[in-house]
């Protein structure tokens, strides 16, 4: 009996671990100098390529325009502008991508991972790197550090 109590809680829990070890859905970015929610990206996979775009953002206007970007993408609504773009699955992490800086239009090499259930995201131009810590949109609230 005790074996079937055991199988029927791992059918039950199981979708919801795989769910908290995946970095799709949503993450709340953080302002570096300020300590601030920033935004809030989407993450998605397609076709073995992992896409995230910005859905919302905390501390502008919604309708704020990207007035650094470059190209197609000069004058464009951030919300929804796509910064991170075709990240390939390599071990725990996704690397080989982009990511786009919306408040200097520029691009870098990207790679990012999960580490105790938060996710590091690095944005790389050469030998030089910054890595962000970005938390789940759900549960952001109760993890986020405080501005000093």
């Amino acid at each position: 009996m005790k074996k079937y109590a055991l199988l029927i809680s791992l059918i039950i829990y199981m979708p919801a671990l795989w769910a908290d070890a995946s970095v799709t859905g949503l993450w709340k970015t953080i302002d570096d100098e300020t300590g601030k929610a920033k935004s809030i990206v989407e993450i998605w996979i397609v076709d073995g390529k992992l896409q995230g775009k910005i859905v919302d953002l905390l501390l502008k206007p919604d309708d704020t325009l990207c007035k650094e970007c470059k190209g197609d993408l000069h004058m464009q609504p951030v919300v929804g502008m796509q910064i991170l773009t075709d990240l390939e699955k390599d071990d725990d992490q996704y690397s080989g991508g982009e990511i786009l800086d919306p408040a200097n239009g520029k691009t870098y090499g990207c790679k990012l991972w999960l580490d105790e259930g938060q996710l590091k995201v690095r944005g790389y131009l050469g030998f030089f790197f910054r890595t962000q810590t970005w938390y789940r949109a759900e549960s952001a609230e109760k993890e986020l550090p405080t501005a000093p």
